[in-house]
C-alpha cells in the first residue's frame, strides 16, 4: 500500500451514520504501577478494540475526527491520555521512562476484552511497538504515525525546543495561536481557539500551560529503554500487521527511517501523507483517517476474529 488505495472513501459519509446513541464517553484505567489514565471511548463495546495513543505533549484529543470514523466504520476506539497527559494521573516519581509507557499500553490492553489495534502517535507509536515487541504478543496490529527507531536528530530537537519554550506558560490563547503557527507554518490558524482550550490549563497566576507534567520535557535523557538497539530489537520480533504512515514533510521520520524500519518489518505497509508534517493527523486529518481505515479493511477475518471481544 504505497499510497491511500481508496480515494474515493468519502469519510463525510461514514461520520454522518454516527447514531446519538454512539457518543463519545469517560473511561479510566489503570497503568503501570496502578497509575489513574483517563480516555475517551466511542463506538460500540462488541466491536473489535482500537487504541488510539496521542504524541509527548499532545493530549486524547489531538485526533480530530479519526476516532468518530472508525467507530462508524465499527470499531470500539478508546483515546487515551498518557501518563501525565491531558487528565491522567502525574506520577508521584516522574516515571516517565518510554518501558512505562509500554507498561500502560499493555495494561489497557488487558482490560480491552481482546486485542487491540494501537494508532500511536510518535511516542504513542514508540510506546505501542515496545508493547508488542517486548511484552507481547498483546495487540491485533500497529499503525506508527511518523515514527521508527531511527528519528532524525534535528527534527526531534525541533519538538524537545518548542515543548521547552511554553514551560513558563502563555498571557492568552492567542499567545500559544502563534507559538504553534510559528512551530507550524504550513498549517493554517485557527480562529476559533476552543480547541487549543483542550490542551492548556490556566494558572492561578493566569497564565495558560500545556496540559502535561512539565517533567516529563526535563526528564533524564539517558533512559534505557529509549536506546536505538532496544527500539530495533522490539521491531525485529513484531509479527502483527505493523502499518507505517509518514507525513511526507516530516522532518523527524525520514524515507531512510522507512526503509530500516521496513527491512526489520518486511511485512510492514507504507503510507506517506503528502502536505502533512510530523503531525500528520492533525494536518490532514481525513487522509490519515483514510489510510488507517483501508489498513483495518485489508485485514484478515481471522485477524479481526482475533482482536474481537469474546462473547
Amino acid at each position: 500500500m504505497a499510497a491511500v488505495k481508496r480515494v474515493s472513501f468519502v469519510l463525510s459519509t461514514i461520520v454522518s451514520s454516527y447514531t446519538a446513541g454512539m457518543q463519545s464517553r469517560a473511561v479510566a484505567f489503570r497503568g503501570h504501577g496502578g497509575l489513574a489514565l483517563v480516555g475517551d471511548a466511542v463506538g460500540r463495546a462488541g466491536d473489535p478494540p482500537a487504541l488510539l495513543l496521542h504524541g509527548g505533549g499532545q493530549t486524547r484529543h489531538a485526533w480530530g475526527n479519526t476516532a468518530r470514523v472508525l467507530a462508524a466504520a465499527g470499531w470500539y476506539v478508546v483515546s487515551l491520555d498518557h501518563r501525565g497527559h491531558g487528565d491522567s494521573e502525574w506520577p508521584p516519581d516522574g516515571d516517565y521512562l518510554l518501558s512505562s509507557f509500554a507498561g500502560d499500553v499493555a495494561a489497557v490492553a488487558a482490560k480491552l476484552g481482546a486485542p487491540p489495534v494501537v494508532v500511536g502517535a510518535s511516542l504513542g507509536g514508540l510506546a505501542g511497538l515496545m508493547a508488542e515487541g517486548e511484552l507481547g504478543p498483546i495487540l491485533a496490529a500497529l499503525v506508527l504515525v511518523d515514527v521508527a527507531p531511527r528519528m532524525e536528530a534535528d527534527g526531534v530537537a525541533r519538538i524537545v525546543s518548542f515543548m521547552e519554550s511554553g514551560l513558563d506558560g502563555f498571557d492568552s490563547l492567542e499567545a500559544a495561536a502563534d507559538a504553534i503557527a510559528s512551530y507550524l507554518p504550513h498549517r493554517r490558524r485557527p480562529t476559533d481557539l476552543g480547541g487549543l482550550a483542550k490542551n492548556l490549563r490556566r494558572h492561578g497566576d493566569g497564565k495558560w500551560r500545556w496540559h502535561w507534567d512539565p517533567r516529563f520535557v526535563r526528564r533524564d535523557r539517558g533512559d534505557p529503554s529509549f536506546s536505538r538497539d532496544r527500539l530495533l530489537a522490539a521491531s525485529a520480533r513484531l509479527r502483527l500487521p505493523v502499518l507505517i504512515v509518514r507525513g511526507k514533510m516530516s522532518d523527524v521520520l525520514s524515507e531512510e527511517g522507512v526503509r530500516e524500519m521496513r527491512a526489520l518489518v518486511p511485512h510492514a505497509l507504507y503510507v506517506d501523507v503528502a502536505g502533512a508534517s510530523h503531525m500528520v493527523a492533525g494536518d490532514d486529518n481525513d487522509a490519515f483517517s483514510s489510510a488507517v481505515i483501508d489498513f483495518l479493511a485489508d485485514l484478515s477475518s481471522d485477524q479481526i476474529a482475533r482482536s474481537r471481544p469474546a462473547q
